[in-house]
């Protein structure tokens, strides 16, 4: 029963989330995008600005989604990340996922059993670390990148990702200031049925480990928290 109640939170709110991003915005469709050597400058600008550098030697992420239910220690030098959500604990390897450990409250959940935990702790910690980590993706294998010109005259960088992750196919669309410095992104994805919603990333921290890292973003009305964000090594 206690579980049951749980995912019909869940569901309950995610029905309202929608009801309200459908209320919010109006369907917008996907750009069309120049490659090329100019995008491929500009994607290069927005990571030098970011300070790139510092988030790849960045160690340790620490982190939470959806007011603190999933929660997430992610070592990216051994590609290891700790999911927490609900009654389970995940010890996820990212590098051999067959590794992968579960526990329910304590107790470790048989490799037998534990399949489906890992599957959804894994879709989990890809959707939630993206958006901790997305400006820092836009170079991933399967990435494609090209110029978009705006309205207000200025251009923006569209990124597809073909391949990877839990929804390949979805596209950003990355508004930057004139010093190539990310303030938003408009989305076209899978989940969401309505197309250029727009979400900020304008609430940042530089952490201890020098990186860049977004505390909340904003949906329209909705807030996205991500929790006590740190970096370190």
């Amino acid at each position: 029963m206690k579980k049951f109640f749980k995912i019909s939170s869940g569901i309950l709110a995610l029905g309202i989330l929608a009801i309200i991003i459908l209320l919010w915005v109006k369907h917008e469709p996907l750009p069309k995008g120049q490659g090329g050597p100019e995008a491929e400058a500009l994607a290069q600008q927005m990571l030098s600005t970011l300070n790139y550098q510092a988030f790849e030697k960045t160690r340790y992420l620490e982190w939470s989604y959806r007011n603190g239910a999933n929660q997430f220690l992610w070592d990216k030098k051994m590609g290891k990340v700790e999911v927490q959500w609900d009654d389970y604990t995940a010890n996820l390897d990212l590098v051999h996922l067959q590794n992968s450990t579960v526990y329910e409250n304590g107790k470790a959940i048989p490799s037998g059993k534990s399949k489906k935990l890992i599957q959804r702790a894994l879709k989990h910690f890809n959707n939630d670390s993206f958006w901790l980590v997305a400006p820092y993706k836009i170079f991933d294998k399967g990435t494609q990148r090209s110029l978009v010109n705006l309205e207000d005259g200025t251009q923006g960088l569209l990124v597809t990702y073909t391949s990877g992750g839990t929804t390949p196919g979805d596209s950003y669309l990355w508004l930057l200031n004139e010093n190539g410095f990310p303030n938003a992104y408009k989305m076209w994805v899978e989940i969401i049925p309505v197309g250029g919603l727009e979400a900020s990333w304008d609430d940042w921290i530089i952490s201890e480990s020098g990186a860049f890292l977004p505390k909340s973003h904003q949906l329209g009305p909705v807030t996205l928290d991500m929790g006590n964000v740190k970096g370190y090594n």
